[in-house]
């Protein structure tokens, strides 16, 4: 089994990258679908953030409100800095486990695991190979500004949360630019695609 991590600046293209590799045979692990896990009732990050952050970011079912935490802590590295130590410890060992499953089932499975700050949370130790999806900061900012609900206010504080494209830059074995058309987007990561099913 090869896992291979997936990770760029916001709306840079991970998403639809992951989907390509999705179609191409890969296995798709989405750290924020294992976000939303680890925060649910009963989930190991559940009990902290309600105590960290109050019943104000609960909605009416007793589930957490994300959209409403994420306004709490976007615009407060402090918080932010508290909110990830409860969070992503719990994604990365639920990452882990679900590695283990598909490698249990499938020996031979391309794992990517999807997530927009797996440098930053050193998530990227824990794949073998690391794509790094990136575009121009103005496009960033474009196609996040397209988003439902996005205002400039929250797309830049996201962006100065986010280790420059740049540094990540460093990390990375592949490298796929998603600025152009989609046609050379799809072909970066076929060779992409390629190589590690090769080195699998």
């Amino acid at each position: 089994m090869k896992i291979a991590g997936l990770t760029g600046g916001l709306a840079c293209g991970k998403s639809f990258v992951a989907a390509a590799l999705r179609e191409l045979g890969c296995y798709v692990i989405e750290a924020d679908a294992l976000g939303h896990e680890v925060m649910e009732p009963g989930g190991p990050a559940y009990e902290a953030i309600v105590r960290e952050f109050g019943a104000e970011v609960l909605r009416a079912d007793g589930t957490v409100d994300r959209s409403r935490l994420a306004g709490l802590v976007f615009t407060d590295a402090e918080r932010l800095k508290k909110l990830n130590a409860m969070v992503h410890p719990a994604v990365q060992a639920l990452a882990a486990e679900r590695f283990r499953e598909i490698g249990a089932r499938d020996p031979g499975a391309i794992v990517i695991y999807v997530a927009a700050i797996l440098i930053e949370t050193g998530g990227h130790r824990q794949v073998e190979k690391l794509i790094l999806v990136s575009c121009s900061r103005q496009q960033q900012i474009e196609r996040a500004m397209r988003r439902p609900g996005a205002t400039e206010k929250d797309v830049l504080a996201r962006l100065e949360r986010q280790l420059p494209l740049q540094e990540k830059r460093r990390f990375a074995d592949y490298f796929i630019d998603t600025s152009g058309t989609t046609e050379e987007t799809l072909r970066q990561t076929r060779m992409v695609f390629e190589d590690l099913r090769l080195a699998s």
